[in-house]
């Protein structure tokens, strides 16, 4: 009587062990296994961790295997469990695998294809195409899209993090509830013993350094050393935490009047500043999205202020970018008074106070949640509902939307609020003329041995741009990214249809390096760049001045977040800044979804190219006093997971 052996492979994470029943049926090309019991009696099966073997006997050979049917049954309880892989090894000798990866709860079954990927045009039996198809009508009624906010992009039909799929819940909650961690931060940073006071003011700015002295990190202190220097509020524009807003004005907006005679004694080349904007030496930064939001109150008695600074930078002669105009709002006037490094030191310094206030409110919204987060959020929900997990592109993108719907769902459980936007062309690609910009020229690496690393699984699965065009399930997933997760938006510049293989590799790029090297670029330096909270204060008490001459020591301190909040504020960026416990850093692949010797051979490649680059910025970062690291390969996970 032929026999297979199926072996099993149970999830090392907490709980992916069970004690439910588990059968198994093999389905080949010339007939079924019987529904088999796996167990082995004397010993304890599908322990967290262990690696099972079984024999199924059948009583004639059942051709190629094309499916694996598992089954979990309820013993006395429901067990969840988590299956890695299923191999089977043939009468014949040969191994076949079963990638899984995935859990299965209450009393249900998991078919599962072998390892190998396949485009829907590559199906050719009605068994293995009658598969596809139910995995995907399954999956849809359990990703299903929801409008969180107006105006938002779409995300997961789940209220709390319990109500998510468990394919995508977090292995355990332990170290995600964001009111949990910051209560730790708080207590770990010695912060504590200031909420007794939460609306009272500080007194000076060597006050705030009382909830810094368990600080042991050298940007942040150098921060806190130089952060009244233009240099300093400069230089953050290119490689602090928020490195995305700056761009070469190429003429100035009439919202902005700044003149020559305002600035000249800030320029170094005796040009104009008109001949400065064309030689490429003046750049803008404009928080126009912030126009409008209305003050809110935080509480009965206390008014929280937003402006829609903009802010003129300077390219001095040493290449260092400085501040050298600033307007706290769009609307120029008497009321509107353009702010000078030549102003009183009081009046200047509220000023940047306030650009650096703007930048905090657009980084957290725009720039970290929906820039990141939220758009993670919209390719990992069309990715569940449009590409079986035997899709090469599945197979692609599966480890970089990990967690992804698990962090946001907490977050809208807990922590965010309104607002968002889109970007533009920004100018700034020409490393000639930022030669400091180091976010733009680690990232336009990691961009390119990501792309190649795309470039090469494209290839591998797709012959031609005609059998991109052909492939229904990938031009379905592209479709329902635009039309349903952004809601088809006129200001949406994504596709609706990819028609070659240049595009599509073009387009997955995009996804895997936003939801990795973009998110860590923007995420893991909040501690670095925001823990000194005059730096970049959280929020403003008072409205920001309509005249020069108003500012003072007292008058920036009122301005400032009180003690309670200045607390908190650190607790947050502490605690959004701490990478998780076992994360996965971009090019770890440990759950083997792809299982051709290509695709490995091309994963290796990439890891070696991301090692190279890692070791390139550890040796330009050695002796800096700022060294920039967020870019760094092995500082960046996989996935949006924090």
């Amino acid at each position: 009587m032929p026999s297979y052996t199926v072996t099993v492979s149970t999830g090392s994470q907490w709980f992916a062990g069970t004690d439910d029943y588990i059968y198994i049926t093999l389905v080949g090309s010339e007939g079924c296994s019987e529904r088999t019991l796996l167990d082995k009696a004397l010993y304890d099966d599908f322990e967290r961790g262990a690696v099972d073997s079984y024999d199924v006997r059948v009583g004639e050979n059942l051709g190629e295997i094309l499916l694996v049917k598992i089954e979990k049954k309820k013993y006395w309880m429901q067990d969840d469990w988590y299956c890695s892989y299923i191999t089977v090894k043939t009468p014949s000798g040969d191994y076949l695998e079963f990638p899984c990866f995935r859990w299965l709860v209450d009393d249900k079954e998991v078919v599962l294809r072998d390892g190998r990927a396949h485009l829907p045009q590559d199906d050719k039996t009605s068994l293995v195409k009658q598969h596809r198809q139910k995995e995907l009508d399954s999956r849809r009624k359990t990703y299903r899209w929801k409008e969180w906010q107006p105006g938002f992009p779409m995300s997961i039909d789940a209220d709390r993090h319990k109500d998510l799929p468990r394919d995508v819940q977090f292995d355990s909650e332990k170290g995600v509830d964001f009111v949990l961690n910051y209560s730790k931060a708080i207590e770990n940073l010695f912060v504590n013993q200031f909420m007794h006071m939460f609306q009272s003011s500080w007194s000076d700015f060597g006050d705030f350094e009382k909830i810094f002295v368990r600080i042991k990190n050298t940007i942040s202190e150098y921060v806190m050393q130089h952060w009244k220097e233009d240099f300093m509020f400069g230089y953050q524009f290119l490689n602090g935490c928020n490195p995305v807003v700056i761009e070469k004005c190429l003429k100035l907006p009439d919202k902005f009047p700044v003149t020559h005679e305002m600035v000249s004694v800030s320029l170094e080349r005796e040009l104009t500043l008109e001949q400065e904007i064309e030689a490429g030496n003046i750049y803008i930064v404009d928080y126009e999205v912030l126009d409008g939001i209305r003050s809110n109150c935080t509480d009965p008695c206390t008014l929280q202020y937003l402006a829609p600074t903009i802010c003129l930078l300077y390219k001095n002669t040493q290449n260092k970018i400085l501040p050298i105009a600033i307007q706290l709002g769009q609307t120029p006037g008497k009321d509107q008074p353009i702010f000078l490094p030549t102003d009183d030191k009081y009046d200047w310094l509220l000023a940047k106070i306030w650009v650096r206030s703007s930048d905090f409110q657009y980084h957290q919204t725009i720039t970290h949640l929906l820039r990141t987060h939220l758009i993670s959020e919209v390719f990992g929900v069309a990715m569940y509902r449009q590409l079986p997990a035997v899709h090469p592109v599945y197979k692609l993108l599966i480890p970089h939307v990990r967690f992804t719907m698990a962090i946001n769902t907490k977050a809208r459980e807990q922590l965010i609020c309104e607002c968002g936007i889109f970007d533009k062309a920004r100018g700034v690609d020409n490393k000639e003329e930022l030669p400091t910009y180091f976010y733009r020229d680690d990232g336009y690496r990691v961009w390119e041995a990501t792309k190649s690393f795309v470039s090469d699984v494209v290839h591998i699965y797709y012959t031609s741009d005609e059998t991109v065009q052909e492939d229904g399930e990938i031009q379905a997933f592209i479709k329902d990214v635009c039309s349903f997760g952004m809601q088809d938006f006129d200001h949406c510049e994504f596709p609706k249809f990819l028609k070659s293989r240049e595009k599509l590799i073009e387009y997955l790029t995009v996804i895997v390096f936003t939801a990795s090297a973009q998110h860590a670029a923007v995420n893991f330096g909040q501690y670095d760049w925001c823990s000194w909270i005059p730096n970049a204060p959280s929020t403003m008490r008072r409205p920001p001045p309509n005249q020069k001459g108003l500012a003072d020591v007292n008058l920036i301190i009122e301005s400032l977040p009180d003690r309670g909040r200045s607390s908190w504020h650190l607790g947050a960026v502490w605690a959004l800044s701490q990478y998780q416990e076992g994360e996965l850093y971009l090019g770890m692949y440990p759950d083997e979804h792809f299982i051709e010797k290509p695709v490995k051979a091309a994963m290796e490649t990439f890891r070696k190219q991301l090692a190279e680059i890692s070791s390139s910025i550890k040796k330009r970062n050695n002796g800096k006093k700022l060294p920039y690291y967020n870019m760094s390969p092995d500082q960046i996970p996989n996935s949006v997971a924090v």
